[in-house]
């Protein structure tokens, strides 16, 4: 057995979308050991829901969706299916995935060429509302890409309307880069915040050998 780590590690230099402050992650210590090395530490730590490695809930596009907290675990641990999409420069369209032979109920996670890029990168592959509604007509149970977000510059939103409204998953901030294409068994669970949009999650790929 061999695991895979695609989390991206949470600090407050990482990456985060658009480079925008207000979403970058900051510690701060509120007790901490004294000279001798004696007492605990103990820090406080202020997180946009959408940071690094993350699931997005049904809440975050509809008002009246699901929390992150009432997902089913059963759709976020299970076989998934790591697809090499690093050919493709922009949008990832339905004919980019038919080749791949998508199938229902799998959990599809898009490595493109942001693995491969450090930082935020504007232009970053993402997925097109056409491909959203592929997917979704095949009955997938989750999608995952390696960006921040899963859709660049649509307006309202149609890849994440399409599949956040047909209780597909939807994961993004994942690191593929040495992940070879092919099937894995998933484990992404996100923290458990009530009644909330996303929630960052500790994402492995598990590759039985």
């Amino acid at each position: 057995m061999r695991i895979h780590d695609v989390s991206m590690p949470i600090h407050p230099g990482m990456p985060v979308y658009r480079n925008r402050e207000e979403k970058r992650p900051a510690f701060a210590v509120t007790r901490d050991f004294d000279a001798q090395g004696a007492g605990v530490r103990e820090t406080r730590v202020s997180l946009d829901t959408h940071t690094g490695t993350h699931v997005d809930a049904p809440l975050h596009l509809f008002p009246d969706g699901t929390g992150v907290d009432r997902l089913p675990l059963e759709a976020l641990v299970g076989p998934c299916r790591v697809l090499d999409l690093t050919g493709v420069p922009g949008g990832i369209r339905a004919a980019d995935l038919a080749p791949h032979g998508v199938r229902a109920g799998e959990f599809v996670l898009l490595k493109t060429r942001n693995s491969l890029r450090e930082g935020f990168d504007p232009s970053f592959v993402y997925l097109t509302a056409g491909a959203a509604a592929f997917l979704a007509g095949r009955g997938v149970r989750g999608v995952g890409i390696d960006a921040l977000g899963i859709e660049r510059d649509q307006p309202g939103h149609p890849t994440h309307r399409t599949l956040l409204g047909r209780g597909i998953v939807v994961l993004e901030g994942l690191r593929l880069g040495t992940v070879p294409p092919g099937e894995y068994w998933l484990a992404a669970l996100p923290l458990r915040l009530i009644g909330l949009d996303a929630a960052p999650a500790r994402v492995v790929l598990v590759e039985m050998r």
